[in-house]
Formats: structure tokens, sequence, C-alpha cells
């Protein structure tokens, strides 16, 4: 039974359950422009749809890097491998309006240019971007426009040059329609390493277009500062991006005799392993202990 003294204690205790669950969330930057609770839909391509995977793509470090910040949001995959932006338009409606997200952030573009005769023309991208951008704002939804990536590593290259037009395109459109701007291609070009210290191969993607995970926080990051993260929280978002388990994959060639491979698969045998897993699992703790040295 409920005396009367202790019924106005019962009528504050929502009030004291909102103060408790509050106080042990981090406290979000007013400079940041999406609100805690609120939820992002990834409009791409393979890019995309490989961003939403894993805990090292892109998509997946904008969640991270907000929570970091104080933001709670939730990720709508939407991102179909070689779609192009009248493919985009075609399931605008399916994958992200009919889901009725906060926020949507298009990357769009790659696909159009490096399919050649069967990509699409910039005029007609033209107006399949503004129609997606139009139908989505008609819809409520805040829309952040990507630039393209790169198409290999090399921004001279004939299929850059075409993409710069089109990446031209969208930072006018974002303007034009109010919406916040993300310059990755620009962003990506910053970050490749050149001169005497230039890695061999491709430092930001796996092969010349589709990123790996130093590409994705490349990409995480230019996204981050379009919500308006400051250069601090950025700064910290990176440092624990570095930090995640696995997230970087390096493979091995290994070229051996017949004697030596048979050697390895007893070795992997005895140990109760695939000979891959055995490889792997020996390599990853040499490398450990070369670069402890």
């Amino acid at each position: 039974m409920v005396t009367p003294h202790q019924r106005p204690w019962l009528s504050r205790l929502p009030i004291l359950l909102l103060a408790l669950t509050l106080g042990s969330l981090p406290a979000q930057s007013k400079g940041i422009a999406i609100k805690n609770g609120e939820s992002i839909a990834f409009l791409g391509d393979s890019i995309t749809a490989a961003g939403a995977r894993g805990p090292a793509g892109y998509c997946q470090l904008v969640i991270r890097g907000l929570a970091l910040a104080g933001v709670k949001a939730k990720m709508i995959p939407a991102g179909i491998s070689g779609h192009k932006s009248n493919q985009m338009l075609k399931r605008l409606d399916r994958d992200v309006l009919a889901k009725k997200p906060d926020w949507m952030t298009l990357s769009c573009g790659v696909n159009d240019v490096w399919h050649g005769k069967n990509g699409v023309q910039l005029k007609d991208y033209k107006v399949n971007i503004t129609q997606i951008v139009d139908q989505a704002q008609a819809a409520g939804i805040k829309v952040i426009i990507l630039t393209s990536t790169m198409i290999r590593e090399d921004a001279k290259n004939d299929q850059n040059q075409t993409l710069s037009k089109y990446n031209a395109f969208l930072k006018t459109l974002a303007n034009e329609k109010g919406c916040r701007f993300a310059d990755l291609y620009s962003n990506m070009q910053s970050s490749l390493i050149t001169g005497d210290d230039k890695p061999h191969g491709n430092q930001l993607t796996t092969d010349g277009v589709h990123m790996n995970t130093l590409g994705n926080i490349t990409m995480a990051t230019g996204v981050l500062r379009a919500f308006g993260m400051s250069k601090e929280e950025i700064a910290k978002s990176e440092r624990d991006f570095e930090t995640i388990p696995n997230a970087c994959h390096v493979r091995a060639n290994c070229k051996l005799t017949v004697v030596a491979y048979k050697q390895l698969r007893a070795a992997a045998t005895k140990a109760g392993m695939t000979v891959q897993k055995f490889v792997e699992d020996t390599l990853q703790t040499r490398v450990t202990e070369l670069l402890k040295k």
C-alpha cells in the first residue's frame, strides 16, 4: 500500500530515471548537426555496401565516431554493388524514403563514369541526382552530398578528369539545395603519400576503387566533418579507429617446394589447423614480434 507521504516521490520517479539515463550518456558536442537517436541512410554503390559491413567500413565508422561524440545514431544501409545514379533513383523510395531516416548520405558517381559506355552521361546524371535530392528533402530528410571517390589513385587519368566534372556539379547542387557537403575526392587526394616515402601499390584502396581500411577512415572522417564535428573530435575518432582489432588484412603468397609444403602440411595437421590458418597465425605472430623490436 502506498502512503500519502510516498506519493510525491512516485510522481517524480520518471524524472529521476530520465536524469539518471541522460547522465550516463556522453555529452554531445553543440556543433554536431545530427541529434541523439536519429537515423542515417547511406545511399550508394559497392563502396557504400562494403562500408556498412565489418567494424571498419566507413558507414560503421561514422556511427562509431558519432557515438564517441555523444550521439547514438542508427545506420540504414542502402548501398548496392554496381549501382549508378539511375538505379539509385529507381530504388530510392524502397531503400530510403520508406524507412523514414532523419538523414541521408549520397555517394554516387564512380560507376556512372567507370562503366564507360554503360555508365551515365553527365547531363543525365545531373537529372538523376537532382531528383534524388529533391525527393529526399520533400520527405523531410536532411541530405549530405559526398563527392565520388577516385577511380584508381591517380588524379591525372582520363576517368578521374571526367569524374571531376561530376564532382563539380555535386558541389554546386549542394549549395543550391542547402545540403551539407563532404569533398571525399579531395580528401583522398590530400591523404595520398607522394615522393620518396610513397608506398608501393595502392594506399587507400584494395583495387584502385574499393576502400581499404585507411580509405574507409578517410571517407568516415569526411562525413563526420560534414556533420559538424570539430578537428579535436575527429582526431579523437581517428585514434579510436586505428585501434579496432583485425581492421587491416595482409595476404601472403608463399612459394615452396613439394618437400617444404609437405613439411608445412604436417606441422599444420599437428597443430589442428588448415595450412592456410597455420600460415596466417604464424605470420601474424612473427610480424607482431618484429614490430615490437
